[in-house]
């Protein structure tokens, strides 16, 4: 399965978020500058993450966005669902039933072998990703790389 980078920009973007000093609001302007990012299609992930109860954002010349929970209790399949939705990736259209032999010897009621594999394995996926929250991201990232977002949310 394929995810948006707006994924990637969200889950960076919330870390950015949770270093930055004083519990302050970083306006979508300054995480996209910080990330090299396109600052109106961030703006869109961060409404995404916001609307989802990830992100709280501020309006006024000192708004911007902070986080609406700790890190522990956000999931990447949190940030996953925000950006991209909850539709299964896999939808069975049923095309064994288009076969001489679907027709007449498939119970159209019972999930085919493909779907029951299909579903399975998504299943596990999200699991996985329910299983990590971003508090285990922050503790795997060097600890230059937040000093030097901190440093750089102050000025």
């Amino acid at each position: 399965m394929r995810m948006s980078e707006g994924v990637e920009w969200a889950v960076h973007c919330c870390l950015g978020i949770a270093w930055a000093p004083d519990d302050r609001a970083l306006p979508a302007a300054r995480l996209a500058a910080y990330y090299s990012l396109p600052a109106p299609y961030l703006n869109k992930q961060l409404q995404a993450l916001t609307r989802a109860g990830i992100l709280a954002s501020t309006p006024g010349p000192r708004g911007g966005f902070r986080l609406a929970r700790p890190l522990h209790a956000i999931t990447l399949m949190d940030v996953v669902c925000a950006i991209e939705g909850t539709d299964p990736a896999f939808r069975c259209t049923e095309i064994r039933l288009n076969t001489p032999e679907g027709r007449a010897t498939v119970d159209p009621g019972v999930p085919c072998a493909v779907d029951r594999a299909m579903n399975r394995a998504e299943l596990a996926w999200r699991r996985e990703l329910a299983g990590q929250t971003l508090a285990d991201i922050h503790a795997s990232v060097h600890p230059d790389v937040i000093a030097g977002a901190r440093t750089h949310f102050t000025d």
